[in-house]
């Protein structure tokens, strides 16, 4: 019989500030480079998301029992077996998974792509919008491979989808396709897309990373094939991903890895040699003594966002990116990055240039001078990028604008500078009000007034000198 934890998965209701679900991290304090220090604003959640408390509770709960799974006969190594196959049968819930259907354990997204590429029947043919991650871009590169232009509507995506498959010949097929950008936030017709795919029998498999932290993921109502996340995206610490959908191709390929609990019996064969007998569940791709503390952690972030709804979660989100969009919208020399038009779905992702800017100085005083954390550069999505900055993004930018020696607009004018990267701000459920309104009045200021503080190009990064002067009177409230 199963056995049953003694301790209880931590009921955590409660709100933080504005924020739904309090996260770890919320009250750290850095140093700014003008005096003083304030509450990091943690703006880079498409990066990495802090793990949710309830989640870090949980598993802190559970470490005194940690025992390996699926190989021990005593109390500790049945619990942890228990354990981790509940976590298997909630993230299954989670992603609406259908009978028959498995849930892989993996590193991360990247590695339940890889780990599904490695699956593929001989002579599939792979179809991707140039528009991916490259976690869901590069994986693919042994099969033939069909690489399809940036759409610049999600009907355009799916007619440039119907096209390419009603050309191609005969075989297996697999189209790869993200459910929400990770540098514009814009949501993607996961579902139209599915059916096209289907409509021409070809297979779907989304990336999920940017999409389940924000949205819910239905398997079965989405029509996709195969579903993957990363833990460390959904509020749980690194180290744990999500490989869920059809078993068929999967139990029929050799082992993602050879070893330990992924084979059901080897033997001595006749030539000298050894034969194994592969397992045909989830466990054929998991070998090796699993990951039960990131599965536990993923299945408890699952369960934080499902308990909590995702209806309160997104329109608390559009909320904030109303302010953030709006915010930006309003102020001279910055674009925002977008595929499908203003008025595109999307989540809290949003990626934009400044006018005399490069992006590393831009995040760099947004960090020294604010304490607020972003991402710049062209976050692992370099053809999109090239694609939404009109082919420009091959290189970052030096540190500094055109005729300042510190940076901003000082000097600077319209046309120099061309943007090579971008800035992405990035947020969810465990971000308060107040550093999304901080951030706008940062941007505003940097936009207005130019950086206070000198910065310096270093190892390819933009770094505040350490013993600059301020370019400027610090007379601004924090």
């Amino acid at each position: 019989m199963p056995f049953t934890a003694p301790f209880a998965p931590v009921s955590d209701s409660c709100t933080e500030g504005s924020a739904p679900l309090p996260v770890l991290g919320r009250d750290v304090r850095v140093p700014l480079v003008t005096g003083g220090e304030v509450t990091y604003g943690a703006l880079d959640y498409a990066a990495s998301a802090p793990a949710l408390q309830r989640v870090w509770d949980d598993v802190a709960a559970y470490a005194p029992y940690y025992g390996s799974v699926h190989r021990g006969a005593g109390h500790l190594s049945q619990l942890s077996t228990d354990l981790f196959e509940q976590s298997r049968r909630t993230v299954a819930e989670f992603l609406g998974c259908r009978e028959g259907d498995q849930v892989v354990f993996t590193r991360a997204t990247t590695d339940s792509l890889n780990l599904l590429a490695g699956a593929l029947p001989a002579g599939t043919r792979v179809f991707v919008f140039e528009t991916e991650h490259h976690a869901a871009l590069l994986p693919w590169r042994a099969h033939e491979v069909t690489y399809l232009d940036a759409p610049r509507s999600p009907g355009q995506a799916v007619a440039t989808l119907e096209s390419a498959l009603h050309a191609a010949p005969a075989g297996p097929k697999l189209v790869c396709v993200t459910g929400a950008s990770n540098v514009t936030g814009e949501v993607w017709p996961v579902r139209e897309l599915a059916r096209a795919a289907h409509r021409h029998g070809a297979r779907l498999v989304l990336d999920a990373a940017q999409l389940a932290p924000h949205r819910p993921v239905s398997l079965a109502e989405l029509e996709a094939d195969w579903v993957a996340f990363s833990g460390h995206k959904l509020y749980a610490p690194f180290g744990a991903g999500v490989l869920a959908g059809r078993a068929d191709w999967l139990s029929a390929a050799e082992p993602y890895l050879a070893g330990g609990g992924a084979s059901r019996r080897v033997v001595r064969a006749a030539d000298g040699g050894v034969d194994a007998e592969w397992h045909t569940t989830a466990a054929r791709h998991e070998a090796g003594s699993p990951n039960v503390i990131g599965a536990y952690a993923v299945a408890s972030a699952c369960r934080a966002l499902a308990e909590t709804g995702f209806d309160r979660l997104v329109a608390r989100e559009e909320e904030l990116l109303a302010r953030l969009v709006g915010g930006l919208a309003e102020l001279p020399g910055v674009r925002i990055l977008s595929l499908f038009g203003e008025d595109a779905d999307r989540v809290g992702v949003v990626s934009f240039v400044v006018e005399g800017w490069s992006s590393s100085h831009f995040a760099a005083a947004l960090s020294a001078e604010y304490g607020i954390g972003v991402r710049d550069g062209l976050f692992c999505a370099h053809p999109l990028l090239r694609a939404l900055l009109g082919r420009r993004g091959d290189a970052p930018g030096e540190c500094g604008a055109p005729g300042s020696a510190s940076g901003g607009p000082a000097g600077s004018s319209a046309g120099e500078a061309p943007a090579l990267d971008a800035i992405r701000v990035s947020f969810g459920a465990g971000t308060p009000d107040e550093h999304v309104d901080r951030f706008v009045t940062a941007v505003r200021e940097l936009v207005r007034d130019g950086a206070r503080w000198t910065y310096r190009t270093e190892g390819g990064r933009c770094v505040p000198e350490p013993a600059a002067v301020p370019r400027a009177p610090v007379g601004r409230d924090r």
